[in-house]
């Protein structure tokens, strides 16, 4: 099993993305604390998962929340060697339809909660002899869009450049750092999106491979980081969008 005997932490792990990484980290031989403020079906995931995983209550910017987040991975199973910072937002509209509470809510959740949840788990990985961070931005951290937001684009490009800083303070103490850039996914998330005709042929246009992709897409990419077959990876970005960059 490609993650057997480590321990990770993966937020925004209710549903989605990180539902279906938490099954597949666990399948792979990790235990893992699915971290969210979506109680009731983080909950009901780790009760469907068993006794390799754990729900923590994790508002992702909250010090205290992401302190218990780490504290309950150490004292339940022994040490953290992996940190998916998974949990996002997204948003509509122009700049100048851009409210600052809008802003400050998507940065403070995209962006904010990433810092966060680093500095929460560097110490754990620290003690545990290194470990493995995987940051999820988007294509939309690397390209922009009109049709998109300003503000869920510069969180997602501020995820992308926070990975390489964070990577270069801490190679020397074996904490590899890598980003995720999925392009559109089927997920609760942007289903208001995919509901939208016109919107989707907008989205779908734009991918080469002609359609959107699914949550286990992104998940092997990120297994892949998150195991020892990616010893030598740190500091780079995995795009995983359909081709949609390649344009």
């Amino acid at each position: 099993m490609r993650l057997a005997g480590k321990v990770a932490i993966i937020s925004g792990g209710s549903r989605g993305m990180g539902a279906f990484e938490a099954e597949l980290f666990v399948q792979e031989g990790a235990k893992v604390v699915v971290g969210d403020v979506r109680e009731d079906e983080g909950r009901a995931l780790a009760e469907k998962i068993g006794e390799d995983a754990v729900f923590v209550r994790l508002d992702v910017t909250s010090e205290e929340d992401w302190a218990t987040a780490v504290k309950t991975a150490a004292d339940r199973y022994g040490k953290l060697d992996i940190l998916v910072n998974n949990a996002g937002v997204s948003a509509r509209g122009t700049i100048e339809e851009t409210t600052v509470e809008d802003w400050d809510r998507v940065m403070n959740i995209n962006a904010k909660g990433v810092f966060l949840g680093t500095k929460a788990a560097i110490p754990e990985m620290r003690k545990a002899g290194g470990g493995s961070i995987i940051n999820i931005s988007s294509q939309l951290g690397l390209v922009g869009m009109a049709e998109s937001s300003a503000q869920y684009q510069a969180s997602k490009g501020a995820v992308r450049i926070f990975t390489k800083s964070t990577a270069i303070q801490y190679a020397a103490e074996g904490i590899r750092v890598n980003s995720v850039h999925p392009g559109p996914i089927v997920t609760p998330m942007t289903e208001a999106r995919r509901s939208d005709a016109a919107v989707q042929e907008v989205m779908v246009s734009r991918i080469p491979l002609g359609r959107y992709g699914e949550s286990e897409d992104v998940a092997f990419g990120v297994l892949y980081l998150a195991s020892d077959e990616s010893s030598f990876v740190t500091g780079s970005e995995l795009v995983i969008d359909g081709g949609w960059t390649a344009q």
